[in-house]
């Protein structure tokens, strides 16, 4: 079953605690977090703290993507925060496999992150290890930014080479209900839609609604 995960970047923070529950409410069950320091990418969210208080008001699957430089050192913060899958970008690391390894050693999901212009060929090899594929079809750091179609081909690519493993592949940036059609038929797993859900001008119900819809005439 193809999941949708709402992505918190495009909540009303405002009102976060009660934008989720509505996601709850619409049969969500994983909430997407974005964590961005200003450095690995232009831009700065939230920290362990907000995923603390997230935790405490939802038993969905914590999907948290650290979007950062020298993930390394926020690993333990974010697992004793309440994340359930940690995601980081292959782009930040040196050593794929100790991460991985500290990751699941916590008993958390491991998943790596690929940037727009990193191949697929950039962690194939550590496949066998990953819970979780996540394919940027934006360039990381601001929500609202416009599907790259060059994405559709890595998730394909993926799903070819994950056919016997239990990986997960996950697409993140530019979901609306018409990138979402090919993101489905490419071979995604997991949906992360951000203005899709929280700023489509319809209620984050009929929202999700709508977008398992399109996953449907597709599945």
């Amino acid at each position: 079953m193809i999941e949708i995960a709402p992505s918190i970047l495009s909540a009303d923070f405002s009102n976060l605690a009660d934008e989720i529950k509505k996601c709850e409410k619409a049969g969500v069950k994983i909430l997407h977090i974005d964590i961005m320091d200003g450095h690995f990418v232009p831009n700065i969210t939230i920290g362990p703290v907000v995923v603390e208080s997230l935790r405490k008001k939802t038993k969905m699957i914590l999907d948290t993507h650290l979007m950062i430089t020298d993930p390394e050192k926020y690993i333990e913060p974010f697992a004793k925060a309440g994340s359930d899958w940690l995601t980081f970008h292959i782009e930040a690391v040196k050593k794929p496999s100790a991460l991985i390894k500290k990751i699941k050693s916590l008993k958390l999901k491991a998943g790596i992150s690929l940037n727009p212009a990193t191949p697929v060929s950039k962690l194939s090899k550590y496949l066998n290890e990953l819970d979780l594929v996540l394919v940027m079809s934006v360039n990381p750091g601001f929500g609202g930014q416009g599907f790259i179609p060059s994405a559709l081909k890595k998730i394909s690519e993926l799903k070819k080479l994950t056919k016997n493993q239990n990986v997960k592949i996950s697409v993140d940036g530019g979901i609306n209900f018409d990138t979402i059609s090919g993101a489905v038929k490419a071979g995604s797993d997991i949906i992360v839609a951000g203005n899709s859900v929280f700023r489509s001008g319809l209620s984050i119900a009929k929202s999700i609604k709508k977008l398992r819809l399109r996953i449907e005439k597709h599945e």
